[in-house]
């Protein structure tokens, strides 16, 4: 009898191991992402990505605070984990800045994945990088 309650409790135990390995923990790039746009000579180096999905699309800002960026568009392809991000800021001078961050999502399945790519706009284009908080 003692031997098969152990073996119940071990099955038990490894199947909620399973699942809460397996388990879903919301939408790939929800969350603060912080990274760099190396190169970047209007918004600096550092930048900070808060993303949110409301069931259908992607929203959010880039650097929020002094160089507020809403979204204009962002997209996930799942076919190799492709991420599209489109924003404009502001110049110094006020003159609009379209920018456009493409990339690669790595370790998806770790809390703190990251984003790896490029970014461009018409004042430059660099590397980008970007780790989940």
């Amino acid at each position: 009898m003692m031997k098969r309650l152990i073996t119940v409790a071990a099955a038990v135990f490894a199947l909620g191991l399973l699942a809460s390995i397996g388990a879903q923990e919301g939408h790939p790039l929800k969350g603060s992402w912080l990274g760099e746009w190396s190169g970047n000579t209007v918004h600096g180096d550092n930048i900070l990505l808060i993303l949110d999905w409301d069931g259908k699309a992607i929203t959010g800002m880039i650097n929020p605070g002094t160089d507020n960026m809403p979204l204009k568009s962002a997209s996930l392809d799942p076919n190799g984990w492709v991420v599209k991000i489109q924003a404009d800021g502001k110049d110094k001078d006020g003159s609009t800045v379209s920018y456009v961050i493409e990339g690669k999502i790595e370790n998806l399945e770790l809390p703190n994945r990251s984003i790896n790519g490029t970014w461009s706009s018409n004042k430059g284009r660099g590397a980008f990088t970007a780790s989940r908080q």
